[in-house]
Order: structure tokens, then C-alpha cells, then sequence
């Protein structure tokens, strides 16, 4: 049995996560410091949430492939995003920021105003108070944001598969091999990824649901 799709799997959705956990972090504070157009900032920041993964595909496909702008930057050094396993990251993190960014903007908008007041009180600059008051005390809620982030992107399909592609060994997710191993009628296979993917997403989540408690009680 080839295991190149777990490898690839956790490969993409390790850099997607990452991505997605800074980009997230700062999307929320930011969102959260406006004074106008907030909604309306938040609606285009959630849309990939309930977009279709087909159109999302489809948006990424347009956006990095040959003739866009982006796809001719990638060029003049030359590599390219489409069909590979960066431009399965990138789907995947486009997919999975708007959890990411609802689940930490959440948890940074529970944190106590007047801990916000003290510090500004105290002087304290507001990234330094995003650094040192706000995300240490939302830091349950932002684990578990990175947890449903990062099941995310494992499970991810349309999006991964209209802009990487089905290439085994380079491009092809566990997703994608359940999908492949079906079409070719292959059950077996099929069976052997779905139990990898729901063990290993299983013990993902029991992990980080007992570091989100952990963190949660020393923060009491």
C-alpha cells in the first residue's frame, strides 16, 4: 500500500494551518479594531465558507493558473502552483481560514474589556496587548480553532482536487485516493484510507481537546 497520499496529506495541511493560524490571528484583531464596514469585511472574509469547493477550485484555478498574474510571477522563477502540492496548501488554507478566522475572532472578542482597558491604562501598546493579555486568555478557543482548521484541511477534496490535481506520489490527499480507489472500484483501498483518515483525525482532535482543556484550566 502506497502512503505517499498521508504524507502528502500531512504536508498540506501542516503548511495550510500554519498559514491560515497567522493570517487568522490577524484578520480577527484586525476585523475586531474596526469602527466601520465591519460586516461587510467579515462576509467577504467568511464567503469561502459557504462557497461550493467546486467554485472555490475554480476562483484558485483562475487566480494562479498560467495566464494570471500571479501564475507569470511564479514563472519568471521558475516553478508554478497549479499541480502541485503548494497549490493544494493554498485551496486547502482558502477553505479553512474562514474557521479558523470565525473561531478566533470568537474566542478574542470573549476576552474581558476591562483587561483590555487595564492594559491600555497601563500604557501597553494594543499589539502588545493582543500579545501578552488577549491571546493568552483566548487561547482555549483559538486551539480549537486550529483543531477544526486543521481537520479541515485534512478532509479537503474540490478545491484540492480542481487546483493540485490527481497525481499519485505528488498531488493526490488521502481524499483524493478514496475518491480514486472508488472510480476504480477498488473498495478495499477505499476502506483502508477512510479508517486512516477517521483514526488519525480522531486521535488529531481527542489530542488537542486535551491540551485546549489543559490550557483552559490554567487559565481559570
Amino acid at each position: 500500500m502506497d502512503l505517499s497520499p498521508l504524507w502528502i496529506t500531512l504536508k498540506v495541511s501542516f503548511a495550510a494551518t500554519v498559514f491560515v493560524f497567522i493570517t487568522g490571528i490577524a484578520a480577527a484583531w484586525g476585523v475586531n479594531n474596526l469602527k466601520r464596514g465591519k460586516a461587510v469585511i467579515d462576509a467577504v472574509l467568511s464567503l469561502p465558507l459557504v462557497l461550493p469547493p467546486t467554485v472555490v477550485g475554480f476562483i484558485l484555478l483562475i487566480a494562479l493558473g498560467s495566464n494570471s498574474p500571479i501564475g507569470k510571477l511564479c514563472e519568471t522563477f521558475g516553478t508554478r502552483l497549479v499541480f502541485t502540492w503548494q497549490g493544494a496548501a493554498i485551496a486547502s488554507a482558502f477553505v479553512s481560514f474562514p474557521v479558523m478566522y470565525r473561531g478566533i475572532r470568537g474566542a478574542l472578542e470573549q476576552v474581558d474589556i476591562n483587561m483590555i482597558q487595564a492594559g491600555r491604562t497601563l500604557g501597553m501598546k494594543e499589539f502588545t496587548i493582543l500579545r501578552k493579555v488577549m491571546l493568552p486568555v483566548a487561547a482555549p478557543g483559538i486551539i480549537a480553532s486550529v483543531v477544526l482548521s486543521f481537520a479541515r484541511c485534512l478532509g479537503e477534496f474540490g478545491a484540492t482536487l480542481m487546483v493540485a490535481g490527481n497525481l499519485p506520489g505528488k498531488t493526490q490527499t488521502m481524499s483524493i485516493a478514496v475518491y480514486t480507489a472508488m472510480q476504480s472500484s477498488n473498495r478495499e483501498l477505499a476502506f483502508k484510507w477512510v479508517l486512516i483518515i477517521v483514526f488519525y483525525s480522531l486521535f488529531i482532535l481527542v489530542v488537542m481537546n486535551s491540551l485546549a482543556s489543559i490550557k483552559g484550566g490554567r487559565t481559570k
